[in-house]
């Protein structure tokens, strides 16, 4: 089995390493195609208006300059060749992916251009809390990773579904368990401009986020009520985002 592997933080952080490893656990044929500096947020950004900057680090060890998107592309239609990837991984994100996460992160992103072109994908994060922020525990990734996936495969991905893998804020003895779950949504007021001065005066502006906001008890059965009780929270995510309820009613409102 041919495994491309990327991430959203770069190609120098740990976590790539991290996936390497679980794909080195399903895999001796392993590739690694990982932008070249941090693209966190991207969401699925794809390069259109500039070229995109290709080097080799190491043996099937690549950095594109450019996004997540832009690498699995450049993995499975340019540097592996006539031989395309059989299984996309994306990961290990420093970070949980879950709730509205899913819409912003250059992770998730990833695997979703893995699902676009055919290939089966997984996009995987490891949760921190305040106290592991700096060190996040990378063996809970490590330990139940290579397990999750092969069941996974074994039971066969759905040809237009990406699987989200989130492993919870605690050693591996710790977890509690896997859970299939969906997404979950916070509250709407989790977003934050935070306005600052530079050395001159001059405004500037960062995006971030407001810790209160995301403290309200999660749905149960959702991706974030799993992480919250421990658990690793595996959600499918379909590429066809069409609202089928909503449809049928426009359908009868439209006619």
């Amino acid at each position: 089995m041919r495994i491309l592997c990327t991430n959203d933080d770069g190609i120098h952080a740990p976590g790539l390493k991290i996936v390497e490893e679980i794909a080195r656990a399903l895999s001796d044929d392993v590739w690694i195609v990982a932008p070249e500096l941090d693209q966190s947020g991207v969401s699925h950004s794809l390069s259109l208006n500039d070229p995109l900057r290709l080097r080799e680090v190491g043996p099937r060890h690549f950095a594109v300059r450019g996004t997540p998107t832009d690498c699995v592309i450049m993995g499975s239609r340019h540097i592996l060749g006539e031989k395309v990837p059989d299984l996309v991984l994306s990961g290990v994100n420093k970070g949980r992916n879950v709730a509205e996460d899913v819409v912003y992160s250059g992770t998730i992103a990833g695997a979703l251009e893995g699902t676009i072109l055919g290939i089966p994908s997984f996009a995987l994060s490891q949760e921190f809390s305040i106290e592991t922020r700096h060190a996040p525990l990378w063996d809970t990734a490590l330990k139940f990773g290579p397990g999750i996936l092969r069941k996974v495969i074994d039971a066969g991905v759905p040809k237009n579904t990406v699987i989200n893998v989130n492993f919870p804020a605690c050693t591996p003895d710790q977890v509690k368990g896997v859970r299939v779950t969906r997404q979950g949504k916070r509250n709407l007021g989790f977003l934050k401009v935070d306005k600052r001065h530079d050395g001159r005066g001059n405004p500037y502006f960062w995006i971030g986020f407001e810790r209160a906001a995301m403290m309200d008890a999660p749905a149960e059965g959702t991706d974030l009520a799993a992480l919250a009780a421990r658990y690793v929270s595996v959600t499918p995510l379909r590429l066809d985002r069409t609202d089928e309820a909503f449809s049928e009613e426009l359908t009868s409102t439209l006619k």
